[in-house]
């Protein structure tokens, strides 16, 4: 079985494949001062309780965009699983020709989506990471990486508006009935819900517009199930992508 580890700065997505089919998931804190063994015992109490046998884990895979994490994981894999993990970045294969100016500046996370995404669906296709940070990723219909945009994340957004401001309160993230609220809560719910459909669309319509080509687009991320059947742009939603595509980046290194 294959272990596949997403590192995001928010949360860390961890899955487990048996094949092409993904047997479980789950997602936990990213935690820098978190140690070997905490991360080691947390990962097999979360196999033994929901019933994945972890001596059967024979290959374990890791995207990361938090460097100070990663001696501590490689570690854990070593200690609790006896594996070298394979690790996203310079050397390994991806089947994607990163277009971008210095290729070693993209976010793991964003090839590793690039490539689940034109795995499934084929290219052209448009990328959108609601984590952290809103990422929007490009690929043509030959399977080029061709680059894209980032925006400050929906909850980094929201936090920032709470603490420069002396009243406004936090707030769940929601769609609102109207955009013409009555109270503070809801306006400031109306505010982000759709000032970011807004922007999905509008970035949308302009990375179209330099593909020349209808492009699908594809999200993911935590807050994509709640944007996206708001927007007029996104076409399909896929919570798990990024561990899809550290699924296939595996099994093309093997």
């Amino acid at each position: 079985m294959l272990l596949v580890i997403d590192v995001g700065n928010t949360n860390i997505v961890l899955g487990v494949f048996q094949g092409e089919e993904l047997l479980d998931h789950w997602r936990l804190s990213t935690e820098r001062l978190r140690t070997t063994d905490e991360y080691g015992v947390l990962i097999r109490n979360l196999f033994y309780l929901n019933g994945v046998n972890a001596d059967a884990i024979d290959a374990i895979i890791i995207s990361s965009v938090v460097p100070p994490v990663m001696p501590t994981l490689e570690r854990m894999c070593q200690r609790y699983f006896g594996l070298v993990p394979l690790v996203i970045g310079p050397g390994v294969k991806t089947g994607m020709d990163i277009k971008y100016d210095n290729p070693r500046e993209v976010g793991a996370d964003r090839i590793v989506n690039a490539v689940g995404a034109y795995h499934k669906y084929g290219g052209p296709v448009i990328i959108i990471d609601f984590g952290t940070a809103t990422t929007f990723c490009a690929v043509d219909k030959k399977g080029n990486y061709l680059g894209g945009a980032i925006c400050p994340g929906i909850g980094i957004s929201t936090e920032a508006l709470v603490q420069r401001t002396a009243k406004l309160p936090r707030i769940e993230i929601k769609r609102t009935p109207r955009v013409i609220c009555r109270n503070t809560v809801e306006s400031m719910q109306a505010g982000v819900f759709y000032g970011f459909v807004g922007q999905v669309d509008g970035l949308i319509s302009r990375i179209r517009e330099e593909l020349g080509a209808k492009a699908k687009v594809v999200a993911t991320g935590g807050l994509a199930v709640v944007i996206a059947p708001a927007t007029k742009s996104i076409d399909v939603v896929e919570p798990l992508l990024t561990l899809e595509g550290l699924r296939v980046i595996y099994e093309r290194n093997r």
